[in-house]
Formats: C-alpha cells, structure tokens, sequence
C-alpha cells in the first residue's frame, strides 16, 4: 500500500469499500419498528448464546449478552458506575483484605436456587489453571473465595485491592453455571436474533402477574450480532435503536454510513491502544531501535486519519487511570518534549548508524486486524517506519509478527495493570528486573511500597521499549434518541438492562 498522503482523512479507497459494504447491507434490509416495540440492539461481532467467559475473550455481542442474563456479583450502571448485580449488597473490611457478597434471591434458568457454594466455586474455576478466562491474570492478590452461607460469599485477599469491584463488574465476570444464567434478563432465540425478558421477581406474591410483566413486549430487547456494515445498516434504516461493540478498526463504516455525527457516542476509556514488539530479529533485539521506531511515529496525523477529536494519542507505557486520583501520572518517555521533526531526526540517526555499520533491517511483519480501520493504521504507521528506512509488510492479526497490535481497555484503576500487561506475556518481551518489581508491587502492604515499585517497574520498562503507544483505545456505539441511558463513560460499559434510562 502507497504511504498515505498528508492531508487528514479516510483514504478514499478504503471508504468505497465500507460505503459499498453499507449499500450492500442496506439494500438486504427488512422490516420497520415502532418505539413502543422491544429495544433492538445491533452489535457488532458473533452472538454465541453458549459463549462462556471461561473461554477465552469475548464478543462484543457476546458480553452484552452475559452482561444481562448471567451478570456478576457486581455491575455498571448507565453512567459507569458500579451498582448492584447478584449481589444485593457486600462490605469490605477495614483493612480492605475481605470482600462480604449477600446473594440475591435467585434461580437458575432451570428452576434451580442460586447459592454462594454455586457462585464461589464458579468464580473459583475462571481462575484455575486450565481457565483462559481473560481477566485470570488480574487478580493476583485473592488468596480464598469460599462461601460463608447459602447466600453469603467471601472473597479474602492477601493484599488490598482497591480496584477489585470494578474487575468484578467486568461482563467477563458474569456468573454462569454450565451454561445457565440466573438473569437480571432471560434469553430465547427469536429468527436470527436472541430476545431478552426481564426474569421474574421469585418474590412476587403473584407468580403470573409477574411472569405476565415480565413478558411485556415493551419491556424487551431483541439482540442481534452482525458485521460493521450489517448494525449501521440496521441503524440508518430504523430496524436498530442502537450499534455497540465499535472500535478504532470498524469506524470507517461509521463514516461511510452518513449517520449524523449527534448519534455517535465515544467512551473516553483508559488502556493500551500500540505496537508490542514481539519478533526476535536482529534490529529489533536493540533497544535503542525499538525506541527509535516509537519516536518516528507521527501519532497526531495518524489520530486525524479518523476524523475524531475525542480519540487522544498517548505517549505512556502505563495508561493514565480513568479516576486520576487513584495514583501517579504515568512516566512520559525522554523525548515526549521534543516536536515529531526533532524526533524524526533522532530516530533517523539512530537507523542510519545501524546501517553505516554493514548491517540490514529484516522487513517488519506488522499485525493488524483486516478491517478499513487496521489498513489505515498500517498505512501510516508503515510511512512512518519508511521515512527512517525501515521496510515493513502488513499482515494478519493472528499470524507471525515483529509488531502486534494491543488494543485493550483498562478493567479497572490499578496502576499495575498497563506495566504487568507488557511485561512477560506471551505477545510481549520480558524483562526479568521489571517483572521482579512488577510482583513485588503487587505483594506490598503498604500504599507507599506499592508506589515506589511501580515506578521503579515502569522506568525499568520504559527503558526497555517493549511496546509503541499511541493513543487510548477507541470506543464507539450509536444510540437513537430512544436510549437515553446509553451515555459515553470512562469504563465502556453500557449494560442492555440500562439503555433507556428510568425517570426520576
């Protein structure tokens, strides 16, 4: 692909092929709603009604799904914020080592009783050995979950936490046993769609009364996963009240779409949105070349490509924290004050010593997702790379690579997250004094400890250049004025329970 021109803006190649995608879907279109009609979302990827979190990560679809009829002990709200799920209440001891869940009454979808024993050995299994529950990493510090009574849980700690609610809040933390849900909704296939009722209160004095609300059609919401092209066709012909599950790679079809701009809702979330480094050649096993290829990318211009003033750039290995009072700022590289020329130019010096010595630059494989948005990105950052005189070649998001796409939203605000994300897994280097530090400060007692650690782990790995930043994570949903609970928030979350906002 030819280096991207340097006007802003979505090449006009990649544009005709979502605009063509989006005529296609829009023509193959049927049906009409009315506002008083069940909620119909459109998300974007597969819907799996048996996807499991134990499985690995999720669909967007997917955890919308589980969200709602399997949702955790804890959840989000409309706004981000955590409020209840199964259960009703809980209380975190003085020294914030023990977490105390009261269950709500609850059945299984086959009639059966939810227990703590049910829910502590769930929680139990995503984060056993065989799990590859995608947050299994993240919560080091739990030393027991174990029911206390049938309807009280402990989760005991060796460590304080203080980001342990808003991981349990995560979709992926939905409490699922052996494919059975216990609500807030229930869920039965309708056409090529899963149609989701709210579950019957087992308190209700009138059983049928209750069953007959709850199958209210207003009350409803009709799921459906389907391509980029597919949910905004949805949208724009008025078969979907809203699109989720948007990211940086799909918004070309967002823009192809001509969709008013007033309908896009983008969530200012915190995480790692860059390049790990991840082959082994010759060029790359030098730090300082790896530094120098982070310094050469004009993060700016490849933002603007998007035409979206609320993506930022980044320039940190550890993202700043969503409540940023939570912790320090994160450590801005040496050469964040310099201007993109200056960098180029110290880059560029950096390559051209390397080649005055005789030695060649392997071509880079470059992984991205083949999406409009995933061609946009290489192409620019492909440019760039050129610019220095580093040759590179674009391909798939799961093959062989020198550079892998990370594209991951921070699950709550712990300031370890970013640096053990970078550190030691199987799609980054690893430094071994860093990692030391890492879990040193993952063990300390004390907040002052834990500090210090984590700034020396962060230092230590920003001196290693394991990773490209460039810009938070994108994204994005469309809502119609119907959802009106469907507001951007730091967290990304937007449960389908919460989409229209209740009245005062």
């Amino acid at each position: 692909m030819p280096p991207p021109n340097a006007t802003p803006g979505i090449g006009s190649g990649i544009k005709r092929i979502a605009a063509a995608a989006l005529i296609a879907a829009l023509l193959t279109s049927c049906g009409l709603f009315g506002a008083r009609g069940p909620v119909r979302i459109a998300a974007i990827g597969p819907l799996d009604a048996a996807a499991s979190p134990i499985g690995g990560e999720l669909s967007a679809a997917d955890a919308a799904l589980l969200n709602v009829t399997s949702q955790g002990l804890v959840g989000y709200d409309g706004d981000g914020q955590i409020d209840v799920g199964l259960a009703e209440r809980w209380t975190v001891t003085a020294d914030g080592r023990s977490y105390v869940f009261r269950i709500r009454e609850a059945k299984w979808s086959n009639g059966r009783r939810v227990t703590a024993a049910d829910v502590a050995a769930i929680l139990r299994s995503y984060l056993g050995p065989r799990s590859r529950h995608v947050l299994k990493d993240d919560f080091p510090e739990i030393e027991t979950i174990k029911a206390m009574t049938d309807s009280v849980i402990e989760i005991r700690l060796s460590v304080p936490q203080p980001g342990m609610l808003e991981l349990l809040a995560q979709p992926s933390m939905a409490i699922v046993n052996r494919g059975l849900g216990w609500g807030p909704m229930r869920a039965k296939k309708a056409g090529g769609a899963i149609r989701l009722t709210p579950v019957p209160d087992p308190l209700a004095e009138d059983a049928e009364a209750a069953e007959a609300a709850a199958d209210d059609p207003a009350a409803s919401i009709e799921l459906v996963g389907t391509s980029p092209a597919g949910a905004l066709a949805r949208f724009k012909n008025g078969y979907a009240d809203g699109v989720i599950g948007g990211r940086f790679s799909t918004l070309p079809y967002f823009a192809a779409s001509n969709i008013g701009r007033s309908r896009l809702v983008v969530d200012p979330v915190p995480g790692l949105f860059g390049f790990s480094f991840v082959g082994t050649g010759n060029f790359l096993a030098v730090q300082a070349n790896r530094e120098a290829l982070s310094r050469a990318v004009r993060r700016e211009r490849l933002i603007g490509a998007f035409g979206l003033q609320e993506w930022e750039p980044q320039l940190t290995l550890r993202p700043d924290l969503y409540s940023r009072a939570a912790g320090p700022a994160p450590l801005l590289p040496a050469w964040a004050d310099f201007d993109e020329q200056s960098r180029f130019v110290q880059a560029k010096r950096v390559v051209d010593a390397w080649r005055a010595d005789g030695r060649e630059i392997e071509t880079l494989r470059i992984a991205v997702p083949d999406t409009p948005g995933g061609r946009i990105l290489y192409a620019y950052i492909a440019a760039d790379f050129t610019r220095l005189g580093v040759p590179s070649r674009r391909v798939p998001a799961g093959a062989a690579a020198d550079l892998r796409l990370i594209d991951e939203v921070m699950p709550n605000d712990d300031a370890l997250w970013g640096l053990r994300r970078l550190s030691c897994r199987p799609d980054t280097f690893c430094h071994r004094d860093a990692q030391e530090r890492i879990d040193e400060a993952g063990a300390a007692t004390t907040a002052a400890d834990r500090a210090r650690l984590i700034g020396e782990a962060e230092e230590l790995l920003a001196n290693h250049s394991p990773f490209i930043p460039l810009a938070t994570p994108l994204r994005w949903s469309v809502a119609s004025q119907r959802l009106t609970g469907l507001r951007a928030n730091g967290r990304g979350q937007h449960p389908l329970n919460r989409l229209i906002a209740l009245p005062n």
